[in-house]
């Protein structure tokens, strides 16, 4: 049964869980720790089949003047292969900040973390990545690593990231592609009230490279040795006014949608838990959390802006302590009331109260955002509307699927579509193929611009209706496909021809919960081949035959075969394990013409032997 969801769904939902778990308390308990120890260290604890990656907030801090503060860089451009399965952008390239991401590098380049990292997805169901400061984007790119790697191995752990006071790290596409791949999910930022660190990249470098080093060495000497960074908070940095005033200026025009070429780069993702004395709120739309980063800001001074920083500890047990107290996180206001009395509620928490002159427009965003989250839940509504509605396509589709497949020509499915004539059937068949792809396309759109609710990818229904889609559907495709000559033009399919959906679709499906029942043998054919770019595989392994004939090169001829005989070994365990529905077998289909043309081949071993050594004694009957 498919869970309701509240008005700010995902998001309630985290502060809900974060708030009510060991996994606030514990993630704040090991970046202390690691703190405390040797710069750029990292440490990690487990709890059960739950581990704890804690990094530093101590980083070497000198490679960032190099690159620049504002300074992005293509995130698969450092260390070569690290992101390679990191979603790439669209026209706008994703970037990250090349400072970070190379203090990432280091640790993914040490022994011991590669190490650690192996034992813990082998031995453990969670992990949880967690940094304070400096050590939060490391903990960040740490989790995307991972993340961007185990839908490649088929992992089944789970991954999550809790940053404190961490900086900005990419600009919109880095955003975009994650919220794309439904990980931003899998990401809380913790920012305290006044804090200036998760605001500094909204102010240009220039503003404050001078006093950047010295900014860091206070906060890092606080966290190692308290008692003389305390004298140092006293001295504070010189300046402070003015670099405050200069960079809440730009984080108010960066809330407004203005900022400059440098600044307006970078962007946040993932959800964001903005702390304060009387409360907390938890966002995760992009745009609120730039303006509540602006609004919660300008309550604070040159000084609270440099402390907060070292205060995480404070608000963590305050959150928690009133989450057990009376239950009453700003998401669970939003939850309770959907009246002004919540959102007052809520702003009240971040100390924002009425005479506040930015107060009606924190006001509207709040709304805003709640909108947003009924929004998500109107639209998964229509979706499943929707959704009913195309199950007939899908039936004419099916009974077109039955009268191929018992038709006199015995060509079936596949090559009945492929081959067909003009008929009314036919087109009513292309039509219906057309309407659903337009339905698909559509969801999916709604699901990568964060318009249906963060789950929305895992529930069942959706997941088994878009593979029953793509195993009926996409040998339409295919055979449409090579119909038109386009392989001639494009090559062949699966590579140059295969729309993203069905690619999407692989991942839902891999990604599922698999039960034990799928595991079991059939007894007979399935109604639909189970590998949906089957057919494809055909076109492919018949034009490998063809190419054969006319080629002259033994290295070009031995490659060709060894090509046919994975498919021909493929196709073969198929069969035997009944995956393939009986239009694969049908007397006259494009598959059996495979076989006749290859047992053909086969059998002039005198003309296969000089160019495939050992061939005859390896072929299969």
């Amino acid at each position: 049964m498919e869970h309701e969801t509240s008005p700010f769904e995902s998001s309630e939902t985290l502060a809900t869980l974060l708030a009510s778990t060991p996994l606030l308390e514990e993630s704040w308990r090991l970046c202390s720790q690691s703190n405390s120890a040797a710069q750029g260290s990292f440490s990690v604890s487990r709890m059960g089949e739950v581990a704890y990656v804690a990094f530093s907030a101590v980083q070497t801090v000198g490679i960032w003047p190099e690159d620049r503060l504002g300074n992005l860089v293509e995130i698969q451009s450092v260390c070569e292969g690290v992101f390679d399965s990191f979603p790439r952008g669209g026209e706008e390239a994703v970037m990250v900040h090349g400072g970070l991401l190379q203090l990432f590098v280091l640790f993914y380049n040490s022994q011991i973390f590669q190490q650690k990292i192996l034992e813990i997805v082998n031995e453990c169901k969670s992990v949880v990545f967690t940094g304070h400061s400096l050590g939060g984007p490391i903990a960040s790119l740490s989790a995307l690593w991972l993340l961007s790697n185990i839908q490649t191995n088929s992992s089944s752990i789970t991954v999550f990231c809790i940053t404190y006071g961490s900086p900005m790290l990419g600009n919109e596409p880095f955003s975009q592609a994650i919220l794309q791949e439904r990980w931003a999910g899998n990401f809380c930022h913790v920012v305290a009230r006044h804090d200036l660190l998760p605001r500094l990249l909204f102010a240009p470098s220039y503003l404050f490279d001078s006093q950047f080093h010295a900014l860091f060495q206070l906060w890092h000497l606080s966290m190692t040795a308290p008692y003389f960074g305390q004298i140092g908070l006293q001295i504070l940095v010189e300046k402070k006014d003015e670099l405050f005033n200069k960079v809440l200026a730009c984080v108010a025009c960066r809330s407004r949608g203005g900022g400059d070429q440098e600044t307006s780069l970078f962007w946040p993702f993932g959800s964001y838990m903005f702390c304060t004395d009387k409360g907390t709120i938890c966002l995760d739309n992009e745009g609120a959390i730039v303006k509540f980063l602006y609004f919660i800001m300008m309550k604070g001074s040159a000084t609270s802006c440099i402390e907060d920083h070292l205060e995480y500890g404070k608000y963590v047990e305050k959150a928690c302590w009133q989450y057990l107290l009376k239950r009453s996180s700003v998401d669970a206001c939003f939850a309770e009331s959907s009246n002004d009395a919540g959102i007052t509620s809520a702003l009240q928490s971040l100390e924002l109260t009425t005479q506040e002159p930015d107060y009606g427009d924190a006001k509207d965003c709040l709304l805003k955002a709640r909108q947003l989250g009924c929004n998500r839940n109107l639209n998964n509504a229509k979706m499943a509307v929707n959704l009913a509605k195309i199950t007939p396509l899908r039936a004419q589709i099916e009974w077109y699927k039955a009268f191929c497949d018992d038709s006199d020509e015995k060509l079936g499915y596949y090559d009945s579509f492929k081959l067909r004539t003009a008929s009314k059937k036919g087109t009513k068949v292309s039509l219906n193929r057309l309407r659903l792809g337009w339905f698909w396309d559509e969801l999916i759109n709604m699901l990568q611009t964060n318009k249906l609710t963060h789950d929305f990818h895992k529930l069942p229904k959706y997941v088994n209706a878009a593979q029953f889609y793509k195993l009926l559907v996409e040998p339409l495709e295919i055979a449409e496909y090579y119909r038109n000559g386009e392989h001639k033009k494009k090559g062949h399919y699966i590579e140059h021809g295969r729309e993203r959906r069905f690619k999407i679709f692989d991942k839902w499906w891999r990604d599922r919960k698999v039960g034990d029942e799928e595991n079991n043998p059939r007894s007979k054919f399935a109604s639909l081949t189970q590998d949906s770019c089957f057919w494809a595989r055909v076109e492919e392994a018949r034009d490998c035959l063809y190419q054969f004939r006319g080629e002259t090169e033994k290295v070009n001829r031995t490659l060709l075969l060894e090509k046919i005989e994975k498919f021909e070994q493929y196709a073969s365990s198929m069969v035997n394990r009944k995956e393939v529905s009986i239009d694969v077998l049908a007397e006259n289909s494009s598959y059996n013409l495979f076989r006749e043309e290859w047992k053909e081949l086969k059998s002039q071993s005198q003309l296969l032997q000089p160019h495939f050594p050992g061939f005859q004694d390896g072929m299969v009957q």
